[in-house]
């Protein structure tokens, strides 16, 4: 005799409650990978040759004007974003101290380099638990790069000096992304073309 158990759901009640979707590869060939980053990496390398040089004053009123600009008013030029710490795409798995603080945020793949993702958080330790469609497009990234056995080195860089108040972080996020036309924000993925933002 064997034991049945009862279920507690019927089977209408539990139809879309899960579903297994079934992987599928991404449609991009190795070589259609490899030009989609070297057009990035090139126009990006041009945006950084490109910086403005800062010019100086002879006179110290001038000075000080240009180094104490208005609160919150930050010049999308002076952001280097390959220069900042890197850290592990999976900092958000790791336990915090706390919440962290007001925050932009590059998302870099650091073999070539180029600039994914900008992002801007009003908690950088928090950001990324939860959903977030970025970790997606990375996995999608990862994976391709797996399939065709090409290196990639992915990590995460924070800039805390970010302004405080969210609409002067929004804007400084949204002319660093108009800037580096990074490949991962919506912004963007009709000049690049991106593949990586499906399912």
């Amino acid at each position: 005799m064997t034991e049945h158990q009862p279920s507690l759901f019927s089977a209408a009640e539990l139809s879309g409650c899960y579903a297994v979707t079934p992987k599928t590869e991404l449609e991009i060939s190795r070589s259609a990978l490899s030009a989609w980053k070297q057009r990035i990496f090139d126009y990006q390398q041009q945006v950084k040759q490109q910086l403005p040089m800062q010019q100086g004053s002879l006179f110290n009123w001038s000075d000080q004007l240009t180094s104490n600009p208005a609160p919150d008013v930050i010049d999308p030029d002076s952001l280097d974003p390959f220069g900042l710490p890197q850290q592990n795409t999976e900092f958000w798995r790791w336990k915090a101290e706390d919440a962290g603080v007001a925050a932009l945020y590059f998302v870099i793949d650091y073999e070539w380099p180029i600039l994914l993702y900008v992002g801007e958080t009003v908690k950088s330790n928090q950001r990324w638990k939860g959903e977030h469609d970025c970790k997606r497009y990375l996995l999608n990234y990862r994976q391709a790069h797996y399939q065709y056995q090409l290196q990639s080195m992915l990590g995460i860089a924070f800039w805390s000096q970010a302004p405080v108040q969210t609409r002067p972080r929004q804007k400084l996020e949204s002319a660093l992304i108009h800037k580096w036309r990074s490949p991962f924000n919506k912004e963007n993925w009709q000049f690049w073309s991106t593949p990586f933002i499906g399912s």
